[in-house]
């Protein structure tokens, strides 16, 4: 295994549990504890961990990106529930755009049963996902390459997405936040989501709950500015109180709730 494949699962275990020791990577990898603490001192450097005694706890770093690998395999279970409510809202036809998420990869998996679909994105992951689909229109933002990311960002991003208008956009986000709204540990990211949001007639964010009551680094657009949450967990009744003002519709696995108001 490589350093940096080891320093990934590192980080999503980080992500899971919250904190790593030292002796148990060890074992686990097969390396030496020396080895796991160099491996700690570069996360603690990149801003996602602090180092304890016997190990390391994650840091809640708002402006840190964390790789797209480790985003990708963090909370498959809610992504998952997430992916399947949001595949009952795609109709055949539809046109979407699907950011760069992790989520937005389990929504392609998801929905490639559908038929004459036109999707746009910046996410590469999403157009792999989507390379063997036939009878679909598939379009990219281009722009430039963010590192780690596996996405597209700036200005030619930007610009092609806002040549067009859409049914649904499906976002995600890193913080949602009752009086701050929908955050994001990057600008560049958060304007691309936003102007998603801007091009869309219905959208959708789609949120698994351990983003509930956090704020990121930048705003990306308020609870208003959003048609649907979709999450994996029931909200408590505050939150639920709140999107009903906001007049925001909140579907989780269980509930009851119509087909056509998404």
């Amino acid at each position: 295994m490589l350093a940096i494949e080891r320093r990934n699962e590192i980080l999503a275990q980080l992500q899971t549990d919250g904190k790593v020791v030292v002796s148990e990577l060890s074992t686990k990898f097969s390396v030496s504890e020396e080895t796991i603490r160099r491996d700690l001192d570069r996360l603690e450097k990149d801003g996602y961990a602090t180092k304890t005694y016997g190990g390391a706890v994650a840091k809640e770093n708002a402006g840190a990106e964390l790789p797209f690998v480790v985003r990708k395999n963090t909370n498959v279970e809610g992504k998952q529930q997430i992916a399947k409510l949001i595949s009952v809202m795609i109709r055949d036809g539809d046109q979407i755009m699907l950011d760069a998420s992790s989520t937005a990869v389990f929504v392609a998996k998801n929905i490639k049963s559908k038929k004459n679909i036109t999707v746009i994105t910046n996410s590469v992951e999403v157009l792999i996902e989507l390379s063997d689909v036939s009878g679909w229109k598939i379009l990219s933002t281009g722009g430039t390459m963010r590192e780690g990311s596996l996405a597209f960002v700036g200005h030619q991003a930007e610009k092609m997405l806002s040549a067009f208008h859409v049914e649904k956009a499906i976002i995600s986000c890193k913080g949602l936040d009752q009086v701050h709204g929908l955050t994001d540990s990057s600008e560049s990211f958060a304007q691309l989501k936003k102007t998603m949001l801007d091009n869309a007639s219905r959208k959708i964010l789609a949120v698994d709950s351990s983003k509930f009551d956090r704020i990121s680094f930048t705003e990306i657009a308020g609870l208003k500015d959003i048609t649907m949450i979709v999450t994996d967990k029931e909200p408590s009744e505050t939150w639920k109180q709140l999107f009903k003002s906001e007049g925001v519709i909140c579907v989780y696995p269980g509930m009851t709730w119509r087909t056509e108001e998404a």
